[in-house]
């Protein structure tokens, strides 16, 4: 294995370790106390939830800019259904439909429209907050308590970790092993790498990216799911810009925007890399203005690491030829 490779496959989890090392010397002890990791863990499941699903977008080479709207979406059609005495089993699943359903329409408009996904998305990211305000008449929807609002609550013992995250932890292992050893995965891989080759191959373009964004739409669902647990109520206007976040968990983890590369464990590290960040500006008192500029500063060096890679396999693969 050379450097390079090494580099490749942990770096992401050095960055990690980098930046938990950094703020815990400058907030202090408490940092790594087990109720702050508890806060962290619950925090960095949401964005977890929905870069799973963002995860094999980028793979395949295209990209979501609505999942900030569908999570909001979800937490409003979750708030009506129970005020309208559906079982909570129920108004789970059938928020993450109707998410589902908001993945669906960008991979249709996408594919029958030869759209590039980031102008799709753009727009449906504005349809979607738009039905979110004016399904819940552009306010908070308080909703009857349930066991969903214990998805992301810490439980009594300390060992134990919220059912939030078992399910984001197994629904991982479930995505992994989808695009490792499906033929689906190896779709995905090879519409994102070179979509012309695949078509050339026979994979069927246009319904591998109807089917990936159905599934980002349905993690985002899930992901609105967590959201609506930690905030018990519908909020139309919650996650604003979240869809950056997990952009950028997908792309430090090792995804390429330029699609084929990525991988759910790198998702998950990026994800939990951008979770320390903002816990650890809002520890050390940093104002929300500093915060912005260090979430942006770390979403340009993703993209520009991103270009690094892809231009470094690029040259690699001429050297070989």
């Amino acid at each position: 294995m050379t450097a390079r490779s090494l580099l490749d496959r942990t770096g992401t989890a050095l960055g990690l370790v980098a930046v938990a090392i950094v703020f815990g010397v400058l907030v202090g002890p408490q940092f790594f106390e087990p109720a702050n990791l508890d806060l962290m863990a619950r925090q960095t499941a949401i964005v977890c939830m929905a870069a799973l699903g963002m995860t094999v977008v980028i793979v395949a080479g295209g990209i979501d800019l609505s999942v900030g709207s569908t999570i909001a979406l979800s937490t409003v059609v979750i708030a009506l259904l129970l005020r309208a005495g559906v079982p909570p089993a129920a108004a789970g699943l059938g928020a993450v439909v109707a998410a589902a359903f908001c993945g669906l329409l960008n991979g249709v408009l996408i594919t029958r429209l030869r759209v590039v996904p980031f102008i799709v998305t753009l727009g449906t990211m504005l349809v979607v907050r738009g039905a979110a305000k004016g399904l819940a008449h552009e306010r908070r929807i308080e909703a009857p308590f349930t066991w969903l609002n214990d998805l992301l609550r810490a439980p009594d013992s300390a060992a134990k970790l919220p059912t939030g995250i078992w399910l984001v932890l197994g629904l991982a292992l479930v995505v992994a092993g989808m695009l490792r050893y499906t033929r689906f995965g190896r779709h995905v891989f090879a519409v994102g790498s070179n979509a012309r080759m695949a078509r050339l191959c026979g994979v069927p373009i246009g319904r591998t990216n109807v089917a990936v964004y159905t599934i980002a739409g349905a993690f985002a669902g899930l992901a609105g799911l967590l959201q609506f647990s930690r905030l018990s109520v519908g909020d139309p206007t919650v996650a604003v810009g979240l869809e950056l976040d997990v952009i950028a968990a997908v792309i430090i983890g090792g995804g390429s925007l330029a699609g084929g590369r990525g991988t759910i464990a790198g998702s998950l590290i990026g994800a939990a890399i951008m979770t320390i960040i903002s816990i650890g500006c809002s520890q050390k008192g940093l104002a929300n203005w500093v915060q912005q500029i260090v979430t942006g500063a770390i979403i340009v060096v993703a993209v520009a690491l991103d270009r690094v890679r892809t231009h470094g396999a690029a040259r690699l693969s001429e050297t070989g030829a």
